[in-house]
């Protein structure tokens, strides 16, 4: 199924989520700008307290230039995760779908765990996603899109590539789902209405079917037992009572 139409060189997404770099700090400052320090001799009453000031503006000194060089690192690995991210895109272009699943899950562990890493990481999975559908692995694509999904609840484009996987696994009421939830967050999709039309009947006769499977099961079973005493379930007819909707069963020979 297709809801939406893609170009192949618009099945990947190309944000570039950037996050603020870290403001510079005066990491240069002279560690005894604003205090004085003073020999043992020179220390008066309050020498000691002056003492435990100093260390704590060491520390807290220490600190900001621990919490800089973190966001440094962080943002460092984002860069990287979002460039290695559209080296699978180029990938994906070519048609090269296993090479372009690598460098997402690559990208994937490169994403620092921060709030600003959520979109690129929705997208990767989303991206991996279709690139297991190009493959024919759709059992795959669900997974990688539910994951999308989880991080992300209205990503669009994660619930469409889910919802023709499911219909080619033949998952109709899990597609059908996906396609109303397509409708909640965007109500102008006539393509995802126009599916539902189509996918309504196929999932009313694979119930229909599974029914009549289910059916024929018990009968096998009914069979089985019945047939000790000679008897099968054909020789009981159920009848309904047109008044009240329940059902009677006569035995018949």
């Amino acid at each position: 199924m297709r809801i939406e139409e893609e170009e192949e060189a618009a099945a990947t997404e190309e944000h570039n989520v950037n996050i603020p770099k870290p403001s510079s700090s005066s990491t240069n400052k002279d560690a005894s700008d604003g205090f004085e320090t003073a020999s043992d001799g020179e220390l008066g009453p309050n020498g000691s307290d002056d003492e435990t000031q100093h260390h704590l503006q060491v520390q807290e000194e220490q600190q900001n230039l621990s919490q800089t060089d973190e966001l440094a690192f962080k943002q460092k690995s984002f860069e990287q995760a979002n460039e290695v991210k559209l080296e699978g895109n180029g990938l994906f272009g070519n048609g090269q779908y296993e090479e372009a699943l690598s460098q997402y899950e690559l990208a994937l562990q490169l994403a620092p765990d921060m709030p600003s890493s959520v979109e690129l990481r929705s997208i990767c999975h989303s991206n991996r996603a279709i690139c297991f559908s190009k493959l024919g692995k759709y059992e795959d694509s669900v997974k990688e899109c539910t994951k999308a999904l989880e991080l992300n609840p209205s990503y669009l484009k994660a619930l469409i590539r889910r919802a023709e996987a499911h219909e080619k696994l033949e998952h109709f009421e899990e597609a059908i789902a996906d396609m109303k939830k397509i409708l909640e967050l965007d109500p102008s999709n006539d393509q995802a209405r126009k599916a539902i039309r189509r996918v309504e009947p196929l999932a009313e006769a694979k119930r229909e079917k599974m029914k009549e499977e289910m059916i024929g099961k018990l009968k096998d079973m009914g069979n089985s037992l019945l047939g000790r005493f000679g008897m099968s379930v054909d020789n009981f007819k159920a009848v309904k009572d047109p008044n009240t909707g329940s059902y009677s069963v006569s035995f018949q020979r």
